[in-house]
């Protein structure tokens, strides 16, 4: 029973209701605030980049056009169904309606088949192995459009890049001529990493002892964009892995041949030449690190990074793999293991054990080199090339993204066992 006291409580009043206009304004806000998302992942500033993108509207599309209906159909049969409706035919024992068996089953089995097409050409036709078949929509390569290669290495916690054919590597900048075709070459020195410029293409990994390839196009220079675009690692490897960011820059032919001569000549960001002993630096781990410059590159440095053997004395894998395929060197090469120590908790003991190789060890490496005839540091050339015909849809005329028949090739043309070689 209620006392005296609470019974002469007044009792509050209730809330009125939220006004629609108040409403309004927080759906509007809210909208506001959504338009200032980036959305350069569907308008980018790369031909592959804005392929991409299409596709993922196009797949979008497709698969609305079964989300929309169902949503629409289970507000619809939700209403008419009501208990208050009484015009709505009741039918206990229904259980089967063929037509409605047709409409369920058809039309989703005609998307899949829609994204399954759509999903093997665009994947093939944009294989980041694949050489780009044109500039942009209206532009075709031609036998003139040579394109850039640039050596791309995901270090602890920076990027370097090589340009091989200009003699001159960078850290955290990437500078690349417009209209111009990419072919980037890509690797890491210890963990792995994701390379990515969204306005660019789509992102694909960095791998210890392993090498990965990006083909793509800048169609816009960042003078017209009026901001430089960021180039990231989209995938965590350690402590400073927030500060892998790189400045990326798109310019005129003219403006890029410019550059190169101001790296060459040296600036407030160079650090000189790009040797052995610098890159061996450089590696070890280091955080939000400055975008620097090197005016000249050692030889076939990229490639001994691939090949794991940068550091003085060390054995290269592709060498210790040729000497696998012909069964093995016995006693003559007990040394193998030492030579392709490559532990990163233990880097500097590595390198302290074999950068003053006796000369036991330089024999064997003289005699190894001979035997299995390996260019050190040489990385197999894995680019797939565009098809001669894009107008089909229906996969004419695609390879596979990456050739069986060259690596078969390669395995049986080697012989089973090591040739008869005298070491003295």
């Amino acid at each position: 029973m209620r006392s005296p006291e609470s019974q002469q409580m007044p009792r509050r009043p209730a809330a009125p209701p939220r006004a629609p206009v108040t409403r309004i304004a927080a759906a509007v806000a809210l909208t506001s605030a959504l338009s200032a998302c980036n959305t350069v992942v569907l308008k980018p500033a790369g031909d592959v980049a804005q392929q991409q993108g299409d596709m993922v509207v196009i797949a979008t599309v497709l698969m609305l056009l079964i989300i929309v209906p169902v949503i629409a159909a289970t507000l619809f049969f939700a209403w008419h169904y009501r208990a208050s409706n009484k015009q709505a035919k009741y039918e206990p024992d229904w259980d089967h309606s063929t037509q409605l068996e047709l409409l369920i089953w058809a039309a989703p089995l005609l998307i899949i088949i829609c994204l399954g097409a759509l999903t093997w050409v665009g994947t093939h036709l944009l294989d980041p192995y694949r050489t780009i078949g044109r500039i942009d929509a209206k532009t075709p390569i031609t036998a003139a459009d040579k394109p850039l290669e640039v050596e791309a290495i995901a270090l602890d916690w920076k990027w370097l890049f090589i340009y091989p054919e200009q003699g001159i590597a960078t850290v955290n900048e990437l500078v690349v001529p417009e209209n111009r075709p990419l072919h980037f070459r890509i690797t890491a020195s210890s963990v792995m990493n994701s390379f990515y410029i969204p306005e660019l293409a789509g992102q694909i990994y960095a791998m210890p002892g392993m090498e990965t390839r990006l083909n793509a196009v800048f169609n816009k220079t960042s003078a017209e964009t009026g901001h430089d675009f960021d180039g990231f690692s989209a995938n965590y490897s350690g402590a400073g892995f927030s500060g892998m960011h790189f400045a990326v820059r798109s310019v005129k032919a003219d403006e890029f041949s410019g550059w190169v001569s101001g790296v060459k000549a040296g600036g407030a960001k160079s650090a000189g030449a790009l040797d052995t002993k610098t890159y061996l630096a450089l590696e070890k781990p280091s955080e939000n690190v400055a975008a620097m410059q090197y005016a000249s590159v050692e030889p076939k440095l990229y490639s001994r990074i691939v090949d794991m053997c940068v550091e003085p004395g060390k054995m290269c894998m592709s060498e210790m793999m040729a000497i696998d395929a012909r069964g093995g060197l016995g006693k003559a090469g007990i040394r193998n293991v030492q030579m392709l120590t490559y532990d990163k908790h233990g880097r500097e003991a590595a390198k302290e054990g074999t950068e003053n190789p006796d000369q036991a060890v330089r024999k064997e490496l003289a005699w190894v080199r001979a035997l299995c005839k390996q260019d050190p540091g040489a990385v197999r050339d894995s680019t797939v090339h565009a098809p001669a015909d894009k107008s089909s849809l229906t996969g004419f005329g695609l390879k596979a993204p990456q050739s069986l028949s060259r690596a078969e090739d390669d395995i049986q043309s080697t012989p089973a066992h090591p040739s008869k070689i005298s070491r003295n």
